[in-house]
C-alpha cells in the first residue's frame, strides 16, 4: 500500500534526524516506527486481555489462596526481617 502523509515541520525534521542517525531511508525509518508502534499495541492488548481474563475468573477460593501464597513467598524470600506485608497492614495499605 501506498501512503501518503503531510507532515508537521518538526515531525519531518525529527524523522531526517533520526533516518540520518540510523543510516535509513526517512520512508523506512517510518514503517519501522509505525511497525514498532503496531507491535506494542498488540502486546498491550493482549497483555490487558489476559489480566481481564484473570478478573473476570469466579474461582474466588483460588484467587485467593493464589494471593496468599504470593504474599508468603514475597516475605519469606527477603534479605530484611521487615515484611513487606505484615498483618496489621492488611486493609489499610494491601
Amino acid at each position: 500500500m501506498t501512503l501518503t502523509l503531510d507532515l508537521a515541520p518538526e515531525i519531518e525534521q525529527y524523522l531526517l534526524q533520526q533516518a540520518n542517525q540510523r543510516g535509513l531511508s526517512v520512508e523506512a525509518l517510518a514503517l519501522q516506527l509505525l511497525a514498532d508502534s503496531i507491535l506494542l499495541e498488540q502486546k498491550q492488548i493482549g497483555a490487558v486481555n489476559l489480566l481481564q481474563s484473570w478478573i473476570d475468573d469466579e474461582d474466588l477460593e483460588e484467587q485467593q489462596e493464589t494471593g496468599q501464597y504470593l504474599i508468603q513467598a514475597l516475605d519469606e524470600d527477603r534479605l530484611s526481617e521487615r515484611k513487606l506485608f505484615p498483618p496489621e497492614m492488611k486493609g489499610v495499605t494491601w
